[in-house]
C-alpha cells in the first residue's frame, strides 16, 4: 500500500456521521436505563449537568458549539484568552509560588530556604497578626537572594509597614532597582471584604496609590497591588461572582492609582490578579482564560495600549475544597486544581499543603506541595505546550459562557456604585451568601460529593494533630468549606467516642442474600458512617432471629437494607420485631411508592433514606435521637 504524501488518511473509509444520528444511539441508551429525555429537547438533555451561575456543562460538543473559538487569537496578544505572555509557561514553567504563615521566624526562615532549595521558585508571606510578625520579614527572609527569589507580601491592615520594611531591607542588602522582583500585596479592597472594616479605606487606597507610584518610578520588576479574590471564593462566591468581584476590584484600583497620577499603563502594571483553583478541572482551566479575556477589555475601554492588557495571574488551590478529616485526598484535590490552573495559564500557583486545615502545615506536607508542581512540570511537561486545553469545543465555550456571567456581576456591582459601595452596602455578601445556600443544598443531598468525608468516610481514621495557625482576618465576608456540615456531624461522633468508649451506633438489617441486599447495605453504610455513626451489618429473613441480633449490638436504630421484592415480603413483619425488641427508630433504605411507604409505616417504619435526599439533616436528626450532644 502506498501512503499519500499528506499521510494515511485514517477515516477516508468511513462515512460521516450526523448529531442526529448521534442522538438517536444516545436514545437508544436512555430508554434502555430507563432514563427519559425531556419531551421536546433533543435526547442529550438528559445528559446534561448544570453549573453555577445559569451554566450548563453538554455531554458533546463540537465545532458547531464554540463558533467564537478562533476570536481566542495568540498568547500574548488581546484579548490574551491564550495567555498573557507570548512564550507562556515553554521556556521557564510558571512561578512555583509557596506560602508561608508561621508566627516563628526562624522556622520561617528554614522552610523558606527548603522550598527555594527544591523547586520553589517565589515565596508568599503572610504577616501581621494572621502569620508572621511584621518586625521579623528581615529574620524570616536571611537567606533569600532578593535580586533572584520573588517575594509577595500579604500584611492586611499592617501593608504600609510590610513594604517600608521589604524596601528598607533591599537598600540594606544592595539589591539594584531593576532587580527586585514580586508583589507589595496592598490590596485595601480586599481587606474591606476580609474585615468588613471601611473606616481606613480612604487612607489605604492613598497609601497603595503611593505604593505603586514608588514602584512605578523605581522598581520596575516589583508590584504593588494584589486583586485578591480569594476573599470571595472562601466565602462561597461561584466562579463568575469571584471573576465579577476581582474585575470591579480592578478598575477601583486602576481609578485610584491614575487619580493619583500614574497613567493607565502604568497602573494596570501594578497589579497582580489572585484566583482561586479548585478540583473542577475545566471550570477551572476556563475561569484563568475568561479572566484574561475580561481584564483585557476593561484595560481596552480604559485607553491602555494592548501589551498593558495582559494580566498578570496567581493561583491558590481552594481552600473551600480543602477536608480536615481524611486530608490525605486533599493531595488529589491539589494535584487537579494545580494541573488546571497550569492549563489555565496561571503566571504563579501555589499549592496549599494537604494538612492546611490542620493547623501549620509540616516539613512533609510542604515537600508534598512542592513536588507537585515539580511533577506537573518536570514530569507531567505541562508548560511544554501553550494554552493545551485552546481548540477544545468545551473549554471554548465554557470561557465564553463563563466570561459573559462575570461581566454581568461584575455590571450589577458597578451600578451599585462600584466594588467598595457593594462590599459596604452588603449587595456582594448577600449574593455570595445566596449562592453559597444553594450550593450547601446539593453538598447536603451529595449531589457534589467530597470523597473521604461525604462519601467514602473512614470512621478509623487516625487524626493528624498539627500546631495550630494564627487566625485569619475575619469580621467580613465569612469563611466556608465543602466539607464543613459532615466534619461537624463527625465532631460530634467523636466527642460520644472520647466521653464513652463507643460511637453512635445503628444497625444494618439486611434482608436475603448478598447479592440482594448489598446495593442498598453498601449506601446505607456510606451515608451513616459520613455522619461518624458506626454500623453494625445482621443478615436475615426471620423476624424474631434478626431482633434477637439488634437487641444484643446495645444499639437503638435499625435500617432495613434490601431489594424491592423482599421488602413487599418482608419490611413490614421485620419492622415490627425490631420495634418490639427496643427500636426506637427504623429506616428503610429505599423510595418506595407512595402506597407501599404508608404500609411501611403503618409497620414501624419511621423513615426512608435514598440517593438525593436531605443526608445531613436525616444524620443529625439520627445523632440527637441517639442521644449525641450538639
Amino acid at each position: 500500500m502506498t501512503v499519500p504524501p499528506e499521510g494515511l488518511p485514517l477515516a477516508a473509509e468511513f462515512p460521516d456521521a450526523s448529531r442526529e444520528q448521534w442522538r438517536r444511539l444516545v436514545e437508544g441508551v436512555l430508554s434502555k436505563s430507563g432514563t427519559q429525555s425531556i419531551a421536546g429537547t433533543p435526547a442529550e438533555a438528559a445528559l446534561a449537568t448544570a453549573l453555577a451561575d445559569g451554566l450548563v456543562a453538554q455531554p458533546l460538543y463540537t465545532a458547531e458549539d464554540a463558533p467564537g473559538a478562533a476570536a481566542a487569537g495568540f498568547p500574548g496578544f488581546p484579548p490574551f484568552v491564550r495567555g498573557g505572555r507570548a512564550q507562556g509557561s515553554a521556556v521557564d514553567g510558571w512561578d512555583v509560588r509557596q506560602r508561608h504563615a508561621d508566627p516563628d521566624p526562624a522556622r520561617t526562615a528554614e522552610a523558606v530556604l527548603a522550598d527555594l532549595e527544591h523547586g520553589g521558585t517565589s515565596i508568599w508571606l503572610t504577616l501581621g497578626e494572621a502569620g508572621l510578625p511584621v518586625e521579623d520579614l528581615a529574620t524570616a527572609l536571611q537567606h533569600v537572594y532578593l535580586d533572584l527569589a520573588a517575594v509577595v507580601l500579604e500584611a492586611g491592615p499592617q501593608t504600609g509597614e510590610a513594604a517600608a520594611r521589604f524596601l528598607a531591607l533591599l537598600a540594606e542588602r544592595g539589591v539594584a532597582n531593576e532587580a527586585a522582583t514580586g508583589n507589595l500585596g496592598a490590596d485595601p479592597l480586599g481587606l474591606l471584604a476580609r474585615t468588613g472594616e471601611d473606616g481606613a479605606t480612604d487612607e489605604r487606597l492613598a497609601e497603595a496609590a503611593a505604593l505603586a507610584a514608588r514602584c512605578a518610578a523605581d522598581h520596575p520588576g516589583l508590584r504593588a497591588l494584589t486583586v485578591d479574590a480569594l476573599p470571595y471564593h472562601e466565602a462561597g462566591a461561584s466562579a463568575a461572582q469571584e471573576l465579577g468581584a476581582a474585575l470591579a476590584t480592578g478598575v477601583a484600583y486602576l481609578r485610584a492609582l491614575t487619580a493619583a497620577g500614574l497613567d493607565v499603563d502604568a497602573a494596570a502594571g501594578q497589579l497582580e490578579f489572585r484566583f482561586a483553583a479548585t478540583e473542577d478541572q475545566f471550570l477551572t482551566i476556563a475561569k484563568f482564560r475568561a479572566a484574561r479575556r475580561l481584564w483585557s477589555r476593561v484595560t481596552e475601554v480604559s485607553g491602555a495600549t494592548a501589551a498593558a492588557g495582559a494580566q498578570r495571574q496567581h493561583a491558590v488551590t481552594s481552600a473551600v475544597m480543602m477536608t480536615a478529616r481524611d486530608p490525605w485526598v486533599n493531595m488529589l484535590r491539589t494535584t487537579i486544581a494545580a494541573l488546571s490552573a497550569g492549563v489555565g495559564g496561571a503566571d504563579a500557583v501555589t499549592v496549599l499543603p494537604f494538612d492546611s486545615e490542620l493547623g501549620l502545615p509540616d516539613a512533609f506536607a510542604r515537600r508534598i506541595a512542592r513536588n507537585t508542581q515539580a511533577i506537573l512540570l518536570e514530569e507531567s511537561h505541562l508548560g511544554r505546550v501553550i494554552d493545551p486545553a485552546g481548540g477544545s469545543h468545551y473549554v471554548e465555550q465554557l470561557t465564553e459562557e463563563l466570561a459573559q456571567a462575570a461581566w454581568s456581576f461584575f455590571q450589577r456591582l458597578e451600578a451599585a456604585g462600584g466594588q467598595r459601595a457593594a462590599l459596604v452596602s452588603g449587595l456582594v455578601g448577600e449574593s455570595v451568601a445566596a449562592t453559597w445556600a444553594e450550593r450547601s443544598v446539593r453538598l447536603a443531598k451529595r449531589r457534589e460529593p467530597v470523597t473521604g468525608v461525604s462519601e467514602f468516610p473512614n470512621l478509623a481514621e487516625q487524626p493528624l494533630v498539627r500546631e495550630p495557625a494564627p487566625a485569619p482576618l475575619g469580621g467580613g465576608l465569612p469563611r466556608v468549606r465543602r466539607a464543613e456540615a459532615f466534619e461537624a456531624l463527625r465532631d460530634r461522633s467523636d466527642a460520644r467516642l472520647a466521653a464513652t468508649g463507643a460511637r453512635p451506633r445503628l444497625v444494618l438489617a439486611a434482608l436475603g442474600p448478598a447479592s440482594v441486599h448489598t446495593a442498598r447495605a453498601t449506601f446505607a453504610a456510606n451515608l451513616f458512617q459520613a455522619g461518624g455513626i458506626e454500623t453494625v451489618l445482621v443478615e436475615g429473613l426471620d423476624p424474631d432471629e434478626l431482633a434477637k441480633e439488634f437487641a444484643a449490638t446495645g444499639a437503638t436504630v435499625a435500617c432495613l437494607c434490601s431489594g424491592d421484592k423482599l421488602y413487599a415480603e418482608h419490611a413490614e413483619a421485620v419492622a415490627a420485631a425490631l420495634k418490639t425488641a427496643g427500636a426506637t427508630t427504623v429506616l428503610l433504605a429505599g423510595r418506595p411508592g407512595e402506597e407501599q411507604r404508608a404500609a411501611y409505616q403503618r409497620a414501624g417504619v419511621d423513615g426512608f433514606v435514598f440517593a438525593g435526599g436531605d443526608a445531613v439533616a436525616v444524620l443529625t436528626s439520627l445523632l440527637d435521637q441517639i442521644g449525641v450532644p450538639r
